[in-house]
């Protein structure tokens, strides 16, 4: 079976903090992307290629696809790094049977109706209904943007925002 070493929401996928720091720290050695527009979308699967360290493989999967792999324990003896923008996105693997313990939210930017729950995380009424619907499962919704930072509890920050 394969390890998830992270689940993380960032609104940037791989980019310098996933890269290096996340994936050192958490020795992953497959980092899967899981959007399902960005499947579809060439340049930036190709910017992904790029951004993801040499000493981990690549997955860009739609929610439904990598869930079924997951479920599945497609990459045995990995450890997987997954990486998505949106909790919808978890939520949806979620809903498809893959069922993680902990969810670690990075940097999710200010779209418009958002509210800040904390530095670099603005989050719509739908994606704190996600949120909520994901730790009424028993998964953990923490905030944390790099490893050395103190691992915060998200549904206490949205709660006080709500």
């Amino acid at each position: 079976m394969q390890e998830i070493v992270n689940v993380r929401i960032d609104d940037r996928l791989i980019h310098g903090q996933v890269a290096t720091v996340w994936s050192l720290t958490t020795k992953a050695t497959r980092i899967m992307v899981v959007d399902d527009l960005v499947v579809k979308d060439v340049v930036n699967k190709e910017a992904l290629k790029m951004a993801c360290p040499k000493q981990c493989k690549l997955s860009i999967l739609t929610a439904e696809r990598a869930a079924a792999n997951l479920c599945a324990g497609k990459y045995e003896g990995e450890k997987v790094f997954i990486v998505a923008k949106s909790p919808k996105t978890i939520r949806d693997m979620y809903d498809k049977g893959f069922h993680m313990e902990c969810v670690n939210v990075g940097n999710m930017g200010g779209k418009q109706n958002t509210k800040m729950v904390k530095k670099a995380v603005s989050l719509t009424e739908e994606d704190m209904d996600n949120f909520l619907y994901l730790a009424d499962k028993g998964v953990k919704v923490t905030a944390q943007m790099v490893p050395t930072d103190e691992v915060l509890d998200l549904i206490e920050l949205i709660k006080n925002v709500k």
